[in-house]
């Protein structure tokens, strides 16, 4: 596979102007009723805080702003959302039916605790009891490489777990059941509806308008701050805080902008991300082509890119698309620094089948942020190109054709550019939702001369 730099004049990108698309109150049902049949358990307790918020917001639209915050789901359809103080004025966005109850141990310090102050004494005002198992939802788990005991929970506070454990008794049972959620096959936010990938489209086209917004307007001379500011926020939530660093010498790929003005020949790095999608350009700030940075860095990455993209498709296994990546690197000096490609979602980060043996089979619904981190890089360089991409089989690209056409015409649009103008190969389920997917201009001062695959 040989790639070449070629004059391809960019995609169109602009801010959303509308609203992020709602996901209706039917799907939040769904996932309330398929959460609690999955888990097998009297109770499902969802644990959610400022961190580790996107659990309760796939399942209530609730994101704690400020304090924990903890759903219960019981028998009978019973529904309870524990939150604090200031949580409580927030409820209103929840968009199913669930009783609001203050629990005043996830206020903060000092405040007021005189109403309820004891989480055992909401949990069992809630209704459990001895006797009865509860399913813990936290932010991730553990698997069988990790520990010897992948039963307990363990990405909550033990205070939780303590407290439902002495609600449960002897006869009980405090149970993980985040892999309903998290699971990178079989998970519940693994597999997403036409709505949700909607929203997530919003978040893919207001992160790559920022991050190629900064990309065209830094300029040598300007500060960090200053390029990062043309990320134009939208008032969206963040999933990460946003990227903009340069330099020479060792540059910290994660750290915030910050006065440095920028010079002519730095290494430089953006990337924003909001709920559901995060966009990344790295490159170096030249208006000229580096020899010697394109075929020991750029060349073979894009082939690496081009590979991943090429081994995309319903029913492959994770594990040989990390295998096709690795063999995509042979030959240079690098390779993946994590995962080459992980699930996406509200939050940045949900899972991955991509690994090293992985059986898990990529499936249609699953989001993707087709994240491939190259290392190491000699000193003094960077190059990187993230985006966002959705799967989905014939019947889920045909409710999104008929529910969303102007979403459609988009993913249409990209796909084109990618096949005829960058030269990829693209099944027909891969459904690119950042414009200028897999579009990387290396050297941000000469912005539409982009790798391309030749024909």
């Amino acid at each position: 596979m040989k790639i070449e730099l070629r004059q391809i004049p960019p995609p169109t990108f602009s801010f959303p102007q509308d609203d992020i698309p709602l996901i209706p109150k039917a799907e939040y049902e769904r996932r309330l009723k398929t959460l609690y049949q999955t888990a097998g358990c009297d109770w499902v307790a969802i644990y959610g805080d400022r961190e580790h918020f996107a659990n309760l917001a796939f399942l209530v639209n609730y994101d704690p702003r400020f304090e924990e915050g903890l759903l219960l789901l019981g028998p009978g359809e019973t529904r309870f959302l524990l939150v604090g103080n200031e949580g409580l004025g927030y409820t209103p966005i929840v968009p199913v039916a669930v009783q609001v109850m203050l629990c005043q141990t996830f206020s903060l310090p000092g405040q007021q605790r005189d109403t309820a102050p004891r989480l055992l004494d909401v949990l069992r005002e809630a209704g459990i009891k001895a006797g009865e198992r509860i399913g813990v939802v936290g932010w991730k788990y553990l698997e069988a490489d990790e520990t010897d005991d992948t039963v307990t929970p363990a990405f909550v506070p033990a205070f939780l777990v303590d407290t439902l454990r002495r609600l449960a008794g002897r006869e009980g049972a405090v149970l993980d059941v985040t892999a309903a959620m998290l699971h990178p096959e079989k998970g519940l936010r693994a597999r997403n509806t036409a709505d949700q990938i909607a929203a997530f489209e919003w978040a893919a086209r207001a992160c790559s308008a920022a991050v190629f917004n900064v990309l065209r307007y830094a300029r040598p001379g300007l500060s960090e701050g200053e390029a990062i500011n043309r990320i134009n926020f939208t008032g969206a939530p963040f999933s990460m805080h946003p990227i903009m660093v340069s330099g020479k010498g060792e540059v910290l790929g994660l750290r915030s902008a910050g006065t440095r003005r920028l010079e002519y020949g730095d290494a430089v790095s953006t990337a924003v991300g909001y709920w559901g999608s995060l966009c990344c350009r790295a490159g170096m700030l030249l208006g000229e082509v580096d020899d010697n940075f394109f075929q020991k860095i750029v060349e073979p990455y894009y082939r690496v890119i081009a590979t991943w993209y090429r081994n995309m498709s319903i029913g492959a296994k994770g594990g040989d698309i990390f295998g096709a990546v690795s063999e995509a690197f042979a030959g240079s000096s690098m390779r993946s620094a994590l995962n080459p490609g992980h699930l996406t979602s509200l939050d940045e980060w949900l899972h991955s089948p991509i690994r090293s043996g992985s059986s898990e089979q990529i499936a249609s619904g699953m989001v993707f942020q087709a994240d491939i981190i190259p290392t190491p890089l000699p000193t003094s360089y960077l190059l990187n190109c993230e985006d966002t991409v959705a799967i989905g089989d014939a019947e889920l690209r045909a409710d999104i054709q008929a529910r969303f056409p102007a979403l459609w015409q988009r993913i249409e649009t990209r796909r084109g550019m990618m096949i005829e103008d960058l030269g990829l190969q693209l099944a027909a389920e891969i459904l690119p939702l950042s414009d200028g997917a897999a579009y990387l201009p290396p050297f941000w001062l000469a912005p539409e001369l982009v790798c391309t695959v030749a024909h």
